[in-house]
């Protein structure tokens, strides 16, 4: 009954108030109408005592038939076409205004892009002080969707966290050393390669610098615009054939293949510095227990000192092997400067997860 009292309050309050339609307002009106299910006989009787301030034509009443109008309503509109025959025709509505798509940059200027990239890739470990970090790495798992226990085949994994692991990740002299330091929150003395499940390391420049070596004879491609974190970024799709990868994948620290993988690099346009690496492995082995492998790092800008460094932020690795997807989300906080006296105070209070935003691409306005 509300519902109700409401359509009729809105309709009488436009009826009183708006004698006079033009064709947009008639449009506008009859969409109201419409969406709040007044009646045909209702809507004509409105109609009845208005009169157009434009002229009405045939076109736009055969438009207005398209909304699903009755046939009282339909006749009513034609007495107000009669009605207003003399009168001058309604303005043409101006378009919506195109969004024009920036222009990719010329194959010149992404050859010169990649050249650059390439010398920032190569010389990136080089260019990093010595510093310590924490690393707190959230494992999940979950059913492959469409399997026996994955729900409908195309549906979002159902995640479920397996163990949080707290690590103190020192760089030194160009080299990455790893220590475990908690596991679910409780101090522990494992090994971290030890630990067992999904791991992961060589995060800072190793992706990268493989990408780009000469060697590799990675082949690139322009794929669009994109934005992170608020920064502009060239995009580019590329792929690395099996005889030149040196990327591993290993299960169950016994078997290991090197295959052929592509992905996305992500280069702030600004500054030419890589932004985010996704790497995807192609034409695994059927014989390979791991079916499908896939890592993305992003990097953010951080302070060391008095300069800033991109340096890592969070890795997302994934996994599927039989019916099971594994995910690995490693995310990097608290860096500091490394001397021998660093230490990171570590709470037995894992911080949250980083906000999706952080991570997210963003659409390009």
């Amino acid at each position: 009954m509300l519902y109700r009292l409401l359509s009729v309050v809105f309709l009488a309050t436009f009826a009183a108030s708006a004698q006079s339609l033009s064709v947009k307002q008639l449009m506008s009106f009859l969409q109201s109408s419409i969406q709040i299910k007044q009646t045909d006989r209702e809507v004509a009787g409105f109609l009845a005592k208005a009169k157009m301030t434009e002229k009405l034509d045939d076109r736009t009443i055969e438009e207005l038939q398209g909304l699903g109008i009755g046939p009282k309503t339909l006749a009513a509109l034609r007495i107000l076409r009669d009605q207003s025959a003399g009168l001058a025709a309604a303005a043409p509505l101006a378009p919506e205004p195109k969004v024009v798509p920036k222009a990719p940059p010329s194959s010149e200027e992404q050859a010169a892009i990649i050249d650059e990239v390439r010398q920032y890739a190569l010389n990136y470990s080089k260019s990093l002080p010595d510093y310590i970090c924490t690393e707190v790495t959230r494992r999940y798992a979950a059913p492959v969707p469409g399997g026996r226990y994955g729900g409908r085949a195309g549906s979002d994994p159902s995640w479920q966290l397996q163990d949080t692991l707290t690590i103190r990740l020192s760089y030194f002299e160009q080299k990455e050393d790893y220590k475990l330091v908690l596991v679910n929150n409780t101090v522990t003395q494992q090994d971290y390669h030890r630990v067992g499940g999904t791991s992961s390391s060589g995060d800072f420049g190793t992706m990268m610098r493989q990408i780009f070596e000469r060697g590799t004879e990675a082949h690139f491609e322009w794929d669009h615009w994109g934005k992170l974190r608020g920064r502009s970024a060239y995009v580019f799709a590329y792929r690395v054939t099996q005889d030149r990868s040196q990327w591993h994948v290993t299960y169950n620290g016994e078997m290991d293949i090197i295959p052929a993988y592509r992905g996305l690099i992500y280069v702030d346009e600004e500054t030419k510095q890589v932004l985010r690496v996704t790497l995807q492995a192609v034409d695994m082995p059927a014989s390979f227990p791991v079916r499908q492998a896939e890592t993305t790092l992003d990097y953010d800008y951080q302070t060391l000192g008095d300069q800033q460094f991109l340096l890592p932020l969070k890795g997302e690795v994934r996994l599927a092997s039989g019916d099971v997807l594994t995910k690995n989300d490693n995310e990097f906080r608290l860096y500091h400067k490394y001397s021998s006296e660093s230490a990171i105070r570590f709470d037995t209070d894992t911080p949250p997860p980083l906000p999706e935003e952080q991570t997210k691409e963003q659409p390009r306005k």
